[in-house]
């Protein structure tokens, strides 16, 4: 493998069950599998993969890498890190995800910054919030439905 120091800011998400993350995220995100290392018990101790565009790594958890404690969203009783995919045909990805196994956090509807916007909850407790830019809206305007000066 060839040395490469391109910079990159890449979210690692850890999951209860990695493979099966995998498939989810290849079927809801149309996700495409970089690598997959797995760990002597069959656990994944890494693995990448590509979503518009992007890199995204997970593997599963291992809570004796961590004090003795799960780092999943479900172990931890929720997240507080949402990833953002931005697009065109964000109800047909919305609807995607949701097919794939995804729950809504908050529905998919025009937002009053130009968006068409929503949230899912994968299976392994993530939040993906999905949107497409659907009309040109000017800052005074955002801040006056924010009650802020424009």
């Amino acid at each position: 493998m060839a040395i490469d120091n391109t910079p990159m800011l890449v979210p690692h998400l850890v999951v209860g069950d990695a493979a099966a993350a995998l498939d989810f995220y290849a079927q809801a995100f149309g996700a495409e599998e970089m690598a997959r290392i797995p760990g002597p018990d069959g656990k994944l101790m890494h693995a990448a993969m590509r979503i518009n565009g992007a890199m995204l790594f997970l593997n599963d958890d291992f809570p004796e890498f961590n004090d003795g404690k799960s780092s999943t969203p479900t172990a931890l009783g929720g997240t507080p890190v949402t990833i953002h995919l931005h697009g065109p045909d964000v109800d047909g990805r919305f609807q995607r995800a949701l097919d794939a196994g995804a729950t809504v956090v908050n529905p998919l509807e025009d937002q009053f910054w130009g968006d068409r916007y929503g949230i899912v909850r994968d299976p392994f407790g993530h939040h993906w919030s999905l949107a497409e830019s659907v009309r040109d809206v000017d800052m005074a305007e955002i801040m006056a439905q924010m009650g802020g000066a424009g």
